[in-house]
């Protein structure tokens, strides 16, 4: 029997003490630890070390995807468990994940379901469950260089489903919430800019109509009840912020 693959749990945070306990006491089980710290002033980086974990800094920062990969490259484990301070591993998918360890197919990279909190419920419907993500995989994989909504590059990868949910805590302080999604927006609209993406202006009323009628209908965001009709508003206006931004930013120019 092979010997059980060594995991490095890795993750990127930035002023998230309030959250980082409970994340990283549901993987207080992996072989190590590797937090990279973007700058911050609260006692993230105490929490950290409290979990023995290997605490890296780097401010200057590059965007999600490259600060993820330069993160994972303080990772000396075989398999990375790429996560978030404001997730957590459930014990199902701990199981999962050992079992993945113990002998481990080639070229496979694992999918985890994410269970996603919204205004004090776990949502089950409107596209954000199981939200699948990409986040177990041998150490040779690594993300793409998206400055937001960055994403493990699977190449020609087998990708297996993991049983077991990754608990998301997505929207714990709605304007909080908001303020995350209007600079995910930005950075979206300024990264599709500099790639010479443009967009009509009736495109940016297509897609946030369309973003409203996918999650409130075609994804069945009403069975998701309140929660759910606030989530197709807040997807819409998401979608909005991003394409009226690449919009403004292409009008700008032609001053």
């Amino acid at each position: 029997m092979a010997d059980k693959k060594r995991l490095s749990v890795v993750l990127i945070a930035r002023n998230e003490a309030g959250l980082l306990a409970e994340c990283l006491e549901s993987v207080s089980w992996a072989d190590e630890i590797i937090l990279l710290d973007s700058g911050s002033e609260d006692g993230t980086l105490d929490v950290a070390r409290g979990f023995g974990a290997k605490v890296f800094a780097n401010t200057d920062w590059p965007g999600f995807g490259k600060q993820r990969q330069l993160a994972q490259s303080h990772a000396t484990g075989d398999y990375i468990l790429m996560i978030d301070a404001d997730e957590r591993v459930s014990p199902e998918l701990r199981q999962s994940v050992e079992n993945v360890l113990h002998n481990p197919p080639e070229n496979t990279v694992y999918s985890l379901g994410r269970s996603n909190l919204f205004l004090g419920k776990f949502m089950r419907h409107s596209g954000w469950y199981p939200d699948r993500v990409n986040r177990l995989y041998p150490a040779n994989f690594r993300y793409n260089d998206d400055l937001v909504h960055e994403s493990l590059m699977t190449k020609d990868a087998n990708v297996v489903p993991l049983q077991g949910d990754l608990l998301h805590l997505t929207c714990r302080d709605f304007f909080a919430f908001q303020r995350k999604q209007l600079s995910y927006a930005e950075a979206w609209a300024i990264q599709r800019h500099q790639q010479g993406r443009r967009c009509s202006f009736f495109s940016v009323i297509s897609h946030t109509l369309g973003a409203f009628v996918k999650t409130w209908i075609l994804r069945a965001g009403f069975l998701d009840g309140k929660q759910g009709l606030i989530l197709a508003g807040v997807n819409a206006q998401y979608t909005f912020n991003k394409y009226a931004a690449l919009w403004a930013l292409s009008h700008q120019l032609q001053k």
